[in-house]
């Protein structure tokens, strides 16, 4: 365990993967796995954003992560609300991971790892970049492409793609 000052090694090697996931994307699990390979134990920690009007509800969202990354032991799935670092510290976490896909979200996540850690020394962020093949992707991107009727195979998971078709059933093919 880590010695670093501020950080308590004695709670575990807890991560929290924060988001809105509206919806989850394969970039979203594949920043999840590899975060495993790094933690203990990650809580998706799905947030109820209150500058965005989501697609779906929480209770969909929540239900798509758990469906989507169920083959991953050592993952849990929450919603919170509030201050994240907040919640981090009321869990447990010693780490929020963030991931980056472009320059554009390095200036955003490097102010908010920086007011975080303003807030408290005890929870540290860590930036992952997605696999190549998930570099550009982003919900919005997914939510477009599925209000349009184009194809989502291979950008999320199965039960996101059956959500989605479910959802845009007017536009998508079968």
């Amino acid at each position: 365990m880590s010695k670093t000052p501020g950080i308590d090694s004695s709670i575990g090697r807890l991560a929290i993967l924060p988001g809105t996931f509206d919806p989850i994307t394969n970039g979203h699990v594949d920043i999840l796995e590899r975060s495993r390979l790094l933690f203990e134990r990650v809580i998706v920690a799905v947030a109820t954003n209150l500058k965005k009007t989501p697609l779906f509800s929480l209770d969909e969202r929540l239900r798509l992560v758990r469906e989507s990354v169920a083959h991953l032991e050592g993952v849990s799935i929450q919603s919170f609300d509030g201050l994240l670092v907040d919640y981090a510290r009321h869990v447990g976490g010693v780490a929020i991971v963030r991931g980056l896909r472009a320059i554009s979200d390095f200036e955003y996540e490097l102010q908010m790892a920086l007011m975080n850690r303003r807030m408290t020394e005890q929870v540290e962020t860590v930036f992952m970049m997605p696999s190549e093949e998930y570099s550009f992707l982003t919900s919005t991107i997914i939510k477009e492409i599925a209000a349009l009727g184009g194809p989502l195979t291979g950008l999320v998971p199965m039960p996101v793609e059956q959500a989605l078709r479910k959802r845009f059933r007017n536009r998508m093919g079968p």
